[in-house]
């Protein structure tokens, strides 16, 4: 199979560019992660870019595993629908949490961006396996993420 670069670069921009207007939106306002009481394990928040940027690149890919598999029998429509909406809540989710400061509520989206990645995975696992293999550092991640969330919110909520 060869690789369809422009498919791969847009793949891999698509998501890179979503996270990257959410940053540039609540750029001012991260700062408050180091302000704010957090639960053991929580991350320096220098590792969350790192971790953001690898994940984009990995979502990329997989929509791009997607959206180059040549089988007529593939509906890939309901796996661009979760995919979708899970950059969609992935967008909404900083503003909520870093500028409005709203961490109930962020805890709240990030339910359901894991409700919609899982659907993500599963939908992807029906088109190509890789897709979906690719999403599940993603997921481990979102899991951490609402460990996270939730315990700010409690600490200081």
């Amino acid at each position: 199979m060869s690789i369809n670069k422009k498919r791969l670069a847009l793949s891999i921009l698509i998501p890179l560019l979503v996270g990257g207007a959410s940053s540039l939106l609540t750029r001012g306002d991260m700062k408050i992660y180091d302000e704010i009481d957090k639960p053991p394990l929580a991350p320096p928040g220098l590792l969350f870019p790192i971790a953001w940027g690898i994940l984009y690149i990995l979502m990329g890919i997989s929509l791009y595993l997607v959206w180059n598999k040549n089988d007529f029998r593939a509906d890939k429509s309901k796996a661009y629908f979760f995919f979708g909406m899970s950059l969609f809540l992935n967008f909404i989710w900083s503003p909520v949490f870093f500028s409005m400061k709203a961490f109930l509520p962020a805890f709240v989206i990030l339910l359901l961006l894991l409700v919609s990645v899982i659907l993500t995975i599963v939908e992807y696992y029906k088109i190509d396996r890789a897709a979906a293999f690719l999403q599940l550092p993603y997921l481990v991640w979102l899991l951490f993420a609402g460990y996270l969330n939730l315990a700010i919110y409690y600490l200081n909520g």
